[in-house]
């Protein structure tokens, strides 16, 4: 196949060209994807919600890993994963066995035929398959190849390390700093390794991008879960280094009052940092004196008096309020504040609605289920869809033969031998 033919189709040469009748800023952009669980499929997902085409190839018979992880739905007599429809809404299910010969060179064709190639594999995996980033630049020059991992794929002795978000939370010191200090560290939040690390790959992504638009060469991006939850943790990190202390979980040193502060139906969530915003909660209160108090003199200061002081001071003013009202209250005083949320407030919540961030499912089994979209909004382009979230193999025959240009013969045999679903 003549693969630098096959490259003019790709994007890189058409950067430089304004799209007049473009819709959404990716709509231009061809993703081929192998990925799985979280930190792959999340990648992509952001990039389809912009417009790209994401082809996503999955092991036929089985497919990504969190189709078949719990918990389930059940819709009209069969199971669904409501993890896998969170994260592959708006792509293409191409099913291929890059264990066989065929399924490789495939693969190899629709690489020459996009613009990024996004795999979050175990580092080696693909290389050993012999789709790694030194074949697939020999035929595509111009692809950014996006290598996710959790230590990274070209440095340090960990490189080869499996990796899952909780152990990126804790060897980049984020958990150390999560939870109370007379009880042990606690993960965060599920995936939120994963996410951070996605939303990172799309930013070098696109920076690899504008790059190619200026010299028409691709490059591998290489991004670490690590490395993301390290750039997370940077205050700690940046305490350390300046002041040789070691921060960790537990009450706040520099600035107060900070956290969520009960109230008479739930807890208010609030950040105070400077003097001036602590003069305008004391007024919000009615409790001036507190801002000429010497005790609330500075942020050190009040995170010392936090729980003598601060906290009964202001969850006395709010043991007669509602969460709603208090926040009213404190936003008409120019105070940062906010309700603790429920899953089931979000739903409800007017400005969660307003900004249209659940989306429904537009298709199959599923529809009508809302998903969270990604928040980026642009002024010239609709906002993103949750569109369909595709069975295996959906689009098999559709992108292989219109990309690659098998004919039906060779697709019924491929299926016949398993290469292909």
């Amino acid at each position: 196949m003549d693969h630098a033919k096959a490259r003019w189709g790709t994007a890189w040469h058409r950067e430089l060209i304004v799209v007049a009748n473009s819709r959404r800023p990716l709509e231009h952009i061809r993703v081929l994807s192998a990925e799985q669980y979280i930190l792959g499929p999340c990648c992509t997902m952001i990039l389809a919600d912009a417009g790209a085409e994401v082809i996503k190839v999955e092991k036929p018979g089985a497919g990504d890993a969190r189709r078949k992880m719990g918990p389930f739905i059940e819709v009209e007599k069969t199971r669904h994963s409501w993890g896998f429809a969170e994260f592959n809404r708006n792509k293409k299910s191409v099913a291929l066995d890059l264990q066989r010969e065929e399924g490789r060179s495939i693969f190899i064709d629709l690489a020459a035929r996009s613009d990024v190639m996004v795999e979050n594999f175990r580092p080696g995996v693909m290389g050993r398959l012999g789709l790694g980033y030194p074949v697939i630049k020999e035929v595509n020059p111009s692809l950014i190849y996006c290598a996710l991992s959790g230590f990274g794929h070209t440095q340090g002795p960990y490189s080869d390390r499996p990796a899952f978000d909780v152990v990126a939370e804790a060897m980049s010191g984020f958990m150390h700093m999560v939870g109370f200090g007379d009880r042990p560290p606690v993960s965060a939040l599920f995936g939120l390794a994963d996410l951070v690390t996605a939303y990172s790959a799309v930013q070098g992504i696109l920076m690899a991008l504008l790059d190619r638009a200026v010299t028409g060469e691709g490059q591998m991006v290489d991004v670490s879960m690590l490395d993301a939850m390290v750039f997370l943790n940077e205050r700690a990190l940046t305490i350390h280094s300046f002041t040789g202390m070691v921060p960790s979980r537990g009450p706040e040193s520099f600035f107060g009052p900070r956290g969520a502060f009960k109230a008479k139906d739930g807890y208010i969530a609030m950040n105070i940092p400077s003097g001036y915003m602590w003069e305008r909660l004391a007024l919000a209160m009615g409790r001036e004196d507190l801002a000429e108090d010497p005790r609330c003199a500075d942020g050190p200061s009040r995170a010392a008096h936090a729980e003598s002081l601060i906290t009964p001071a202001i969850e006395d003013w709010l043991k007669d309020k509602g969460i709603r009202e208090a926040a009213e209250i404190l936003a008409s005083h120019g105070v940062p504040a906010g309700p603790v949320h429920t899953a089931e407030d979000v739903f409800n919540c007017p400005q969660v609605e307003a900004r249209g961030m659940l989306v429904p499912i537009e298709n199959g089994p599923l529809r009508g289920r809302r998903v969270v979209k990604s928040p980026s909004r642009f002024s010239r382009a609709p906002a993103a869809r949750a569109g369909w979230v595709p069975a295996l193999g959906e689009h098999t025959e559709e992108v292989l033969r219109e990309l690659v240009g098998l004919d039906q013969k060779t697709l019924k045999r491929l299926r016949s031998e398993g290469v292909i679903q």
